[in-house]
């Protein structure tokens, strides 16, 4: 059919064990604490909008599923990109921006889950796309061509391992035995990243062509972004726009799940708002994702530029003290 509803698949509760749930969470909020605190020290005034809009970005990315083998699609993770431009610590917090709207809004991912979720998306995914590409770029740096091996390796690595590491959660919680769950997932994964790879290599050809300096540290111009910022805007809504057109086939977690014969664990939400990416009231299912997706982007942009305006006026605060 021409317009496929959305699948949201982030790891649901039921999936998991209580305990492996509960201890993820107890990892993953540190470590969102320590973001906040780096954040704080590193991100410039003028990337604040920026952080906004990348995260919108990623969201109406990940709304977009793209068929890879088998009966299988994938979407983006945007981990790698986004540590590209902004670094790791605030990559943290952009996906755990994206990561919880998903699930709290639009039911992607469980609740009790989401601790995990954040683990594997925002903070796996960003900094094991941060050793692979300042590993490669340094090591490449003298290329040309340097600079997107890179990004596509980094990507490629950020989609693979946060897999990696879901299915190891998927082992301790006793779904799914290691030795099925890792090669499932990792096989599968290591598909859908060559699609992550090749979306990040084309986002960084255009900043290349637009803006060089922002794909290197350290020699960012003193300019305005506002022409990466309104760009980002618009391919975001560009991106929700034609999310209807989606893949409507599972994907890989979804597509292990049914495979391994787990899939019937996965427990439905307790409360409904936007399930699924479709705006409730409305009839046409193409108009209600759009609906769903433009609401999913405001509020995506609202959180993480909240947070990026929080922390730099707690720095011009305490600066001022002194």
């Amino acid at each position: 059919m021409l317009f496929s509803p959305i699948h949201p698949m982030h790891t649901p509760d039921g999936f998991l064990s209580v305990l492996v749930s509960v201890i993820f969470w107890i990892i993953s909020l540190p470590v969102i604490g320590i973001a906040l605190r780096k954040t704080k020290q590193t991100l410039g005034e003028r990337q604040v909008p920026l952080m906004g809009v990348l995260a919108a970005a990623i969201f109406a990315g990940q709304m977009l599923n793209f068929s890879v083998t088998g009966g299988t699609s994938g979407h983006l993770l945007g981990a790698a990109i986004a540590v590209i431009l902004l670094g790791p610590w605030t990559s943290v917090l952009i996906m755990t921006s994206v990561v919880s709207v998903q699930a709290l809004l639009f039911q992607d991912g469980g609740i009790l889950a989401l601790g995990a979720n954040v683990f594997n998306m925002a903070i796996i995914g960003p900094f094991v796309a941060y050793a692979v590409y300042t590993l490669l770029s340094n090591l490449l740096k003298k290329q040309s061509w340097g600079l997107f091996v890179a990004g596509f390796a980094a990507a490629w690595s950020s989609v693979v391992v946060a897999s990696l590491s879901c299915a190891l959660q998927l082992a301790l919680s006793g779904t799914s035995p290691a030795n099925i769950a890792v090669p499932a997932m990792a096989s599968i994964h290591a598909l859908i990243g060559i699609g992550e790879g090749l979306i990040t290599a084309g986002a960084m050809a255009f900043l290349f062509a637009v803006r060089k300096d922002l794909l290197k540290p350290g020699e960012t111009k003193a300019v305005s972004n506002k022409g990466v910022i309104v760009g980002g805007a618009l391919i975001a809504l560009v991106l929700v726009v034609i999310s209807p057109l989606a893949s409507s086939h599972p994907d890989g977690l979804e597509w292990v799940a049914e495979q391994q014969g787990f899939i019937e664990t996965a427990k439905a939400a307790f409360y409904n708002i936007i399930p699924d990416y479709s705006m409730p009231g409305i009839s046409n299912p193409a108009l209600a994702t759009i609906a769903a997706g433009i609401i999913g982007i405001v509020i995506v942009f609202g959180v993480a530029y909240g947070i990026a305006r929080a922390e730099k006026r707690t720095t011009f605060q305490e600066s001022s003290q002194r």
